[in-house]
């Protein structure tokens, strides 16, 4: 892994007061953002760029999110320490560790392979205990279910009705929703304690597809 040198700490200052002025008031949140490297996801070509706040390619045709996305998103989920969340979209990993940083229990799906591997061994050189699954992220992981928290990180077509089914009474899913093909709308479904939903919007974004079929791209 690459070295977490001190400026790379002060970018990382940088890029979570600039968070905070953007609108980020979750602490917590600024907080895991400021003690994950997001560098060391990144190809070394972009270590100068890592703490700006813009999406960068990483193989696939997957990208690591922007750093604001990965913030509101994580602010949505209103995380508490001990959840146990399902991410769907593995990519580089960063995601997953922010929530693992955040003291929840992350179980996280990848569908293409080649990423996958490259990812859960990178993973391994983390303090963290993050569980990672090569698997369709629309049929979710039945097995360890339910779960507090869901987050799904790529462009969904639909809600899931496998997730909403894994989903705990009283927890919650974050989504970038499909509303027209050139953006989604971030959505949060919320399970109440009589099964019915409750929808909130939270404005538009940009993220790749979410796929079905595992592929090795």
């Amino acid at each position: 892994m690459q070295e977490d040198s001190y400026r790379h700490k002060g970018m990382r200052k940088i890029l979570v007061d600039n968070l905070r002025n953007k609108g980020i008031s979750d602490e917590k949140v600024l907080m895991a953002i400021n003690n994950v490297p997001r560098h060391v996801f990144l190809d070394s070509s972009f270590l100068d760029f890592a703490y700006q706040d813009k999406a960068f390619p990483i193989g696939s045709g997957q990208t690591i999110s922007q750093p604001f996305t990965v913030a509101f998103q994580t602010s949505l989920l209103e995380l508490e320490k001990g959840h146990k969340v399902l991410e769907i979209g593995t990519g580089s990993g960063y995601q997953a560790c922010v929530l693992a940083e955040m003291g929840a229990k992350v179980f996280t799906i990848e569908r293409q392979r080649n990423l996958y591997t490259k990812t859960k061994s990178f993973l391994t050189e983390f303090p963290y205990r993050i569980r990672t699954f090569l698997a369709d992220g629309n049929k979710g992981l039945p097995t360890y279910a339910p779960f507090d928290r869901i987050l799904i990180t790529a462009a969904a077509p639909e809600i899931p009705q496998a997730l909403i089914d894994q989903l705990k009474t009283g927890g919650m899913m974050v989504l970038p929703l499909c509303e027209n093909e050139e953006y989604q709308t971030m959505v949060r479904i919320t399970k109440k304690e009589d099964g019915n939903l409750k929808r909130e919007t939270f404005g538009d974004f940009r993220f790749v597809p979410m796929l079905k079929e595992i592929g090795n791209d």
